[in-house]
């Protein structure tokens, strides 16, 4: 008997089980990249995941990224609506967008950028198109934790050749109540229960900056920068949920309060919808999709804004 063998069939047995299990969780969560390398690597090709790429530079995906990743760049999602920049895309052009990239109901979608530093924050874009793929329906998506950085940085191999998936198909039922309207947040803001969270810098919440066409926030906003709830040397890379519990808590961010997230476009929103959602585990969170560029021009620019301010949670 070849103990060796032996010992190397068992070990893929374990492996291919372990991918396989890991695939038939359907939920949106974190993936580390060794998983992910692996799950790259599945020794069966059907079985292997859709990787999506989100980064705004093409040409950081002509100059390396993941096998099998397909370039989805996440600002073809958005496009001016009535004057406001940067609004998602109309149900229909966005449903082509992901069946062209190959999204489909019946796989694994593995998600990533860079963003490794700040003021880098492509981090945004992957959990900008994982709320678009959430709200189309899709269950089985994972954001590589670490992103390109940590692949780079654990010695896994990346390419420049480019990958074209297969048209995909996508669930039929959508999931449209992660999304918050205007009128829901003017709703929902001070009532007993209810938070209204502001994913920007402070200097933006405060209405220190040389951005927004109006300066400050939405009244009755707390200010929590989404950069508080990632590794300081990979921003890109998300800290356990034990280690913000507590900065949360004193936020008054907590899990039996309904939570809206925004910020000026909606991607900085989107990460802090991701990590209460689906890290913390929070029951009843939104993202007010619209976000501070459409507020701010509404209704003849009439909407009330606030400035100054302390983030939250912090004496």
């Amino acid at each position: 008997m070849n103990l060796s063998s032996n010992y190397d069939r068992l070990l893929v047995s374990a492996l291919t089980l372990g991918l396989a299990l890991m695939a038939a969780q359907a939920d949106v969560a974190l993936v580390s990249v060794s998983d992910a390398q692996s799950l790259v690597n599945h020794p069966d090709a059907s079985k292997r995941p859709i990787v999506l790429d989100t980064r705004g530079g093409y040409k950081d995906y002509f100059r390396a990224h993941i096998p099998t990743a397909h370039h989805l760049e996440f600002d073809t999602l958005r496009g001016t609506d009535q004057a406001v920049p940067v609004q998602y895309l109309p149900d229909d052009l966005t449903r082509a967008l992901l069946v062209r990239a190959g999204v489909d109901k019946d796989r694994m979608h593995l998600v990533y950028a860079t963003g490794d530093a700040l003021p880098n924050d492509e981090v945004l874009s992957s959990s900008m198109v994982v709320y678009v793929l959430e709200k189309f329906g899709v269950e089985n998506i994972r954001i590589v934790d670490g992103g390109l950085a940590e692949w780079k940085k654990k010695g896994f191999a990346t390419t420049q050749d480019y990958f074209g998936n297969p048209k995909g198909r996508l669930p039929s039922k959508r999931q449209p109540g992660v999304a918050a309207s205007v009128n829901d947040v003017q709703k929902h803001v001070g009532k007993p229960g209810n938070v209204l969270i502001d994913a920007r810098p402070l200097n933006e919440f405060r209405g220190e900056d040389d951005v927004w066409l109006r300066k400050g926030h939405i009244p009755g906003a707390i200010s929590f920068h989404w950069a508080r709830l990632m590794e300081k040397d990979n921003t890109h890379k998300f800290k356990p949920f034990n280690q913000t519990k507590a900065a949360l808590e004193a936020a008054g961010i907590t899990p039996d309060k309904d939570i809206i997230c925004y910020c000026g476009t909606s991607r900085e929103g989107s990460l802090l919808f991701f990590y209460l959602k689906h890290v913390a585990g929070f029951p009843k969170v939104r993202l007010y999709e619209g976000a501070w560029k459409e507020y701010v021009w509404l209704h003849g620019k009439s909407l009330p804004a606030e400035t100054g301010g302390q983030p939250a949670g912090i004496p």
